[in-house]
């Protein structure tokens, strides 16, 4: 039987990373995962260039049942620890928007340097590997991987959630926490485009590959502002991406179009100098004309010229424009969603070493965990800072 210290589950940027610190500070890993490349979700995340961090990286940025959890891991390796590993190896990146980072040539070299890191820290890896069964020895774990068995002191879950499953992902992390006694809490799609109701998504389905910046508030009261993209399936872009992971089934999203005007004002000053434009083409200065027209057939817009819009018509134009009710029938779920939310139960771990307390000698990092992080480079932040921990913890 072959033995290890350590064998981390799961080849994507939690594993590798933990898989190469671990490495590195000396100790024998094997690090597996049922595909056939090394950190797929990587490659095709940010397409293609990796928004590997944010530079404003803090605990608020993330959602969980306990949200102090975050906190220690944060803290212990930051974006600038990342940030600073990027630089030695050479690899060129940019900000985006709001303190996003990508590589300025490809996200293939994220997972180039992770494959170096774990070479420096001689570390086995074995693609294409199917675990059917863990077991708790006394000496550790005893894992069949395609038929032969694997003993380890120690077992590292960094599996993934159930979002993009055309890139492999699957329960597997959910059902090792529970098979060892470990509380899981309902999954659902995070940071995944919205879809509508028939009649709207008809009438909208014209718009597809229209952007407009907005504002887009939750029941719960959290707020965004950033693009929303109509699709034709219904809503998406880094709006509705961000809002998906805080709106519940059945909710109202509320729509500010233009965000940073006060359209009563404007619309009066227009009336005074083209009192026989009409409103649709005074709309247009401000929002894209293919919109403006939508609106229209929706009957949300009077068909007049601006001396023919009465005052409640224009109360009514300015609340419909600025604060539209959309109410989503649902997400594209875990196929095009970019997290996973819900997981592994925080409480069920230390916030410092990842470790399950029920069980020593296993722990749990990245995705699997119930910590899930805004858009903008925040989940492979934590990727990379539960990895680091726990990394700290097993050398």
């Amino acid at each position: 039987m072959e033995q290890y210290d350590v064998v981390v589950i799961g080849a994507g940027a939690a594993g590798m990373f933990c898989a190469a610190q671990v490495g590195q500070g000396g100790r024998s890993v094997l690090l597996l995962d049922n595909g056939k490349k090394l950190g797929r979700k990587i490659l095709m995340s940010g397409g293609g260039r990796c928004n590997f961090t944010n530079l404003y990286t803090e605990p608020a940025a993330y959602l969980s049942q306990n949200p102090h959890f975050c906190k220690s891991a944060l803290a212990r390796y930051s974006q600038w620890d990342f940030i600073d590993l990027i630089n030695r190896y050479g690899i060129a990146w940019h900000e985006k928007t709001l303190g996003q980072l990508f590589c300025d040539d490809s996200a293939e070299q994220i997972v180039t340097m992770l494959e170096q890191e774990c070479q420096k820290g001689q570390v086995t890896v074995r693609l294409r590997s199917e675990i059917t069964a863990v077991e708790k020895v006394e000496q550790g774990f005893c894992l069949s991987v395609n038929g032969q068995d694997v003993s380890a002191h120690s077992l590292v879950v960094a599996s993934g959630g159930l979002s993009m499953p055309g890139l492999g992902a699957s329960p597997f992390g959910y059902r090792l926490a529970e098979q060892f006694g470990l509380k899981v809490l309902p999954t659902r799609a995070g940071l995944v485009p919205f879809t509508l109701h028939k009649p709207l998504l008809e009438h909208l389905q014209t718009l597809s590959g229209v952007s407009v910046p907005a504002v887009l508030t939750a029941e719960d009261g959290t707020v965004f502002r950033e693009n929303i993209l109509f699709t034709h399936r219904g809503l998406s872009g880094p709006a509705v991406l961000q809002l998906s992971s805080y709106w519940q089934p059945g909710e109202y999203v509320s729509v500010n179009l233009l965000p940073d005007v006060d359209l009563a004002a404007l619309l009066d000053e227009q009336r005074q100098q083209h009192p026989n434009q009409s409103l649709k083409n005074t709309l247009a200065l401000w929002l894209p004309k293919r919109l403006v027209e939508c609106l229209q057939t929706l009957e949300q817009l009077p068909d007049v010229t601006l001396k023919q819009l009465n005052l409640p018509q224009q109360m009514a134009l300015v609340a419909q424009l600025q604060n539209w009710q959309v109410q989503p029938n649902g997400t594209e779920g875990y196929r095009t969603a970019e997290v996973t939310l819900g997981g592994v139960d925080t409480r069920e771990l230390s916030s410092k070493t990842m470790a399950a307390s029920k069980v020593p000698g296993l722990y749990f990092i990245g995705e699997v965990v119930d910590v899930t992080g805004w858009l903008g480079g925040y989940n492979f932040q934590w990727a990379w800072s539960s990895a680091w921990a726990c990394a700290q913890a097993l050398i």
